[in-house]
This record gives structure tokens, C-alpha cells and sequence, in this order.
């Protein structure tokens, strides 16, 4: 058994984790004992797992396999009995969720900065799942905050690199270090969820697409089940291998970073489907010939039509979606009799309802989208919905959207972030704003007059604790929307996003171009934040 080594240390003031964990650029975890620190944080904040099962894994950015080599000695020393790790280092983060619940491990470490660029001087992330596979409450993030301000000394092993491309087990101090496949379990899930042969015979028929793995981690999955399982042609899947750089590419599926997709799917002889998933696989990107689909659309859509695919045949628990995602889901819940709960952003808030069978397919409108098979957002499986959907309903995803409106009605729905503004300015901008909203209930702005203005608060159902300060609401009387939130997402600076929602439900007023529709909101948006004087920007670096 190798000696266990404890190394004194100083703590990390201040660097609390959020929703989705520990992001930092990577010449900070770079820094001496600074990942050591983190992670014995991790450790000395939870209880009862000794003898017990760890997974481990990342999206393949730069510093994954030294960090993951770190992880996995110091797992050992801490007590663990197992280890998990996906060949090469590489889990999508959903396919994590999936180990750490077929497994019944007691956790998992994913190492990640999600859609944020990766390199020598890009982004790195730790994030902490529990048993059920989802993120850390605020409990346990909170009490790894607090031990990181303290902490004195953290336990390791001297030991070499462990061999992370060969499928096996080896002794680590006490403990097995068990590398496996890091696609075959999450395909195998996939399978029995979705109907391969249906979507087989789609394909077969000549059914087209385009898949941009974005040089990400979702490349050897999807290779696996679009190419293979499934049959689709050999260059479907793009951008297949996980590079640390990303290919030098920003692994974020939304319009500016993925336009390329949007122009081949507006062109001359375009594929029936182009999509795209990010930097560890959890969003998703879904654009049909000559139809991008909004993210809040695609919750709606695929809550609509969920009961195409063996997994869902039974139906709906309930359909949850963050807050500023727009309301087009809670008019699909209505019509099938369902719940729909309104939760914070952090996908963390989902894991509760779907634990209490309360929800099985959930969503936000940063094109995250999952069920109940996992406990994150998941990417190729919204794909792999998507294709069971158009395998059975065989219309093209613009029929099925076109016919979703005339149905429910359109929410014209955009979100205007403004990415590394100066954190002073955007904190004074909420500041001015939450000070503002008492007074403009009854105000008319135009046409437009406000119902109500608040800062949301959550009561979860399940266990009954409170999350407040989470979004800066003001709704109009016609049911239109603006929220500001501070994004906690990024590394550098502060993100504002700015999301303005409409409905419309005359099936004559569907076909308007959405920056138009949502003109008078997105003005007064800027006029009541006055975010021009806050952040010396003149335009929103991304609109979704």
C-alpha cells in the first residue's frame, strides 16, 4: 500500500463554487496546491464515504488529465474504496450523471468549464455531483466555501501518473481505480429510451444531418450512436475528436459561436436536421431546414411530444424550466394536465422534483434540456429525442414547430447578454434597478403597461427551503416579459443577461422576425436599466 502523504497548505480565500461549480482560467488551478485545496475542500465536506465508489471525469479542455491524476491520488488517500474514470480522462457531464447513478457511487468529481473556451490560457472547472448524480446542493457548496477559507492540509498519494487510456483496474493506495469506456453505459441508456430502429429507418430513408461536436466531448458519443447504432452517413458528426483547445473554437452552441450551422441550414440544398452540443455535452443546439429553434421552444416542443419515445410512452409527471426560460412550457403542461414549476436557474433546483417524481423533463432557456434519466441537462439525448420525434411523426422540424404555434401560441422569446462587463457597473445596474421596482407596478410604457415587478424567490416543494435574489422580474399586462440576472457562468468579469419575452397567440402574427417582435421590449429594457451608462457597452456581445 503506497504511504499516504499530508501536505500542509494555506487556504484559498474567497473562491466560492457556484451552481455549476469552481470556474477559474487555467494558470489558477496551474498554481500550486490550488487544485489540492479545492479538492480535500470536497472531501472534508462530506461524510460517510469511506470504502465507497467515486467517479471521475472531464470534457478533455487542457489541464483535464493532470487534474483528473490529482483527483484520483488524493481519492485514495481520502478514504475511497473505488474509482471510476472514463478512458482518457474524457465523461460528458451527463454521461457522468448516468455512472454515478447506474453505479450507485457515492459521488463524482467532473472536471469542466462547460461552453466556456478551453487552452493554456482558457477556462478549467471542478464541480462536485452527489449520489443521485446532480450538482451539489448549497449546503455542501457552501460548506466546501467555508473549508476553503480555512483549510491547513490536504492528503495525497506518491505515486506515478496512472496509465488512463487503457481499459482496466489497477491498486491505488487502498483503493481500485476501475477505467472504463466513458460512451458504452450512456449508450446503452440511450437505447432504451429512444427507438433506434425507428430512427434507424429514418436515416435509411435519406434523412440528412449535420452533427458539430465542437472539437468537445460529445464526439466519441455521438460517432457511436449517430454513425453507428444508428446508421447515419460517415460525416455526420463534425468536429469529432476532443481537442484541449477546442480546435481553438469557442464550444458554445448558440448563433455567433455555431453560425456556420445556421448558414448551412438556411442554404441551398441544407440537411433536414443541423445540431450541436457543447464544451462537456449538457446544451444543446436543434435547427431544422430553414428553422432555428429557440431554446425555450425546444422544451415546449419536446414536452409536446415526448410520448413519441419508449421512454416516455407513459407520459409526463411534470415539466419543470428556470425562470427566465419563457412560459411556452407551462401552456404544453396545462393542456396535458400536468405540473409546471417555475425554479431558479442551476440545474441543481430540477434534481428535487425529478427525485419526487414531480417533473420528468426539464429545461432552460441556455439551451439545456433533460429528463428524469439523468440528473443534468443533456445534449445528445434532446438530439436523439428530436430524431425519435421526426422519426415517427415524419414532418420536418419546421412543419412540427409551425403546427406547435398554432396550437399553443408563440412566445417570441430573445436573451441579450453582455459577457465581461465590469463587475462594479452590473452590480450598480441591479442595485438601480431593484431599488426602481416598488414603484412601477401600473406604469405605461407605450402600449405596454407593468402588472407586476419583483425579485423571484423559490419555495422548493420537496424540501421546503427558500433561494431569493434570483432574477429581477417585470411582467406587462399582456403577458409580456423582461428579467435581468447576473450570470455566474463565465470567468472574467460579470455576464448581465437581458431576457425579453412576448406572447402571441394569432397564428396570423407567427411568422414576424423576433428582434422586431420584441423591438418596444428591448428598448424599454435598456431605457429602465439604463445599461449603456452602466457598462459603456452600446450592443449585447450575444443574442440568442
Amino acid at each position: 500500500m503506497s504511504m499516504i502523504k499530508t501536505v500542509a497548505t494555506t487556504p484559498i480565500a474567497g473562491q466560492k463554487p457556484g451552481t455549476s461549480g469552481l470556474r477559474k482560467k487555467v494558470p489558477v488551478f496551474q498554481a500550486p496546491h490550488y487544485v489540492e485545496n479545492f479538492v480535500q475542500a470536497i472531501f472534508d465536506s462530506l461524510e460517510g464515504f469511506a470504502g465507497k465508489t467515486l467517479v471521475v471525469g472531464g470534457d478533455g479542455r487542457y489541464f483535464n488529465r493532470e487534474a483528473i491524476q490529482i483527483v484520483l491520488r488524493m481519492a485514495a488517500a481520502n478514504g475511497f474504496g473505488r474509482v471510476v474514470v472514463g478512458r482518457g480522462g474524457i465523461l460528458s457531464t451527463p454521461a457522468a450523471s448516468n455512472l454515478i447513478r447506474s453505479l450507485g457511487a457515492f459521488g463524482g468529481i467532473v472536471l469542466s468549464a462547460s461552453h466556456n473556451p478551453g487552452g493554456p490560457d482558457g477556462d478549467f472547472g471542478i464541480k462536485y455531483n452527489i449520489g443521485n448524480g446532480g450538482p451539489a446542493p448549497e449546503k455542501i457548496t457552501d460548506a466546501v466555501f467555508a473549508r476553503t477559507t480555512t483549510i491547513d492540509r490536504y492528503l495525497t498519494l506518491a505515486t506515478p501518473d496512472l496509465d488512463l487510456d487503457r481499459i482496466g483496474e489497477v491498486a491505488l493506495g487502498g483503493a481500485t481505480v476501475s477505467v472504463v469506456d466513458p460512451v458504452a453505459a450512456y449508450r446503452d441508456l440511450m437505447a432504451r429510451l429512444f427507438d433506434f430502429d425507428a430512427i434507424r429507418a429514418l436515416f435509411a430513408s435519406g434523412f440528412t444531418m449535420r452533427f458539430d461536436a465542437m472539437s468537445a466531448v460529445t464526439g466519441p458519443y455521438a460517432k457511436a450512436i449517430l454513425e453507428g447504432d444508428l446508421g447515419a452517413a460517415p460525416g455526420t458528426v463534425i468536429n469529432g475528436e476532443p481537442l484541449p483547445d477546442f480546435g481553438g473554437h469557442h464550444p458554445d452552441p448558440n448563433l455567433v459561436h455555431a453560425k456556420h450551422l445556421l448558414d448551412l441550414a438556411f442554404s441551398a440544398g441544407a440537411p433536414d436536421l443541423c445540431a450541436a452540443s457543447d464544451g462537456d455535452g449538457d446544451r444543446n443546439l436543434i435547427i431544422g431546414r430553414n428553422r432555428f429553434v429557440t431554446p425555450s421552444d425546444r422544451l415546449a416542443l419536446l414536452a409536446a411530444n415526448a410520448h413519441l419515445a419508449p421512454g416516455y410512452k407513459a407520459g409526463l409527471a411534470g415539466i419543470a424550466r428556470s425562470m427566465p426560460t419563457s412560459g411556452a412550457a407551462d401552456r404544453v403542461a396545462a393542456k396535458l394536465g400536468i405540473g409546471c414549476y417555475e425554479t431558479p436557474t442551476g440545474w441543481k433546483y430540477f434534481g428535487n422534483l425529478l427525485d419526487a417524481g414531480l417533473a420528468t423533463i426539464c429545461g432552460e432557456e441556455s439551451a439545456g434540456t433533460g429528463s428524469d434519466h439523468v440528473r443534468e441537462k443533456d445534449g445528445l439525448w434532446a438530439v436523439l429525442l428530436w430524431l425519435n420525434i421526426l422519426a415517427v411523426r415524419r414532418q420536418g422540424v419546421d412543419e412540427i414547430v409551425r403546427e406547435h404555434w398554432a396550437t399553443y401560441g408563440r412566445n417570441y422569446y430573445s436573451r441579450h447578454d453582455y459577457e465581461e462587463v465590469a463587475s462594479d457597473g452590473a452590480n450598480a445596474m441591479m442595485a438601480d434597478l431593484r431599488a426602481a421596482l416598488p414603484s412601477l407596478p401600473g406604469r405605461r410604457f407605450g402600449d405596454l403597461v407593468v402588472a407586476s415587478a419583483d425579485d423571484f424567490a423559490y419555495h422548493d416543494p420537496v424540501d421546503h427551503s427558500d433561494s431569493r435574489n434570483q432574477g429581477l422580474r417585470i411582467l406587462f399586462a399582456d403577458g409580456s416579459r423582461i428579467v435581468f440576472r447576473l450570470s455566474g457562468t463565465g470567468t472574467a468579469g460579470a455576464t448581465i443577461r437581458i431576457y425579453i419575452e412576448r406572447f402571441e397567440p394569432d397564428p396570423a402574427r407567427h411568422e414576424q422576425e423576433t428582434q422586431a417582435a420584441l423591438a418596444d421590449l428591448v428598448s424599454l429594457a435598456g431605457e429602465l436599466s439604463a445599461i449603456r451608462r452602466h457598462t459603456g457597452r452600446d450592443a449585447p456581445t450575444v443574442i440568442t
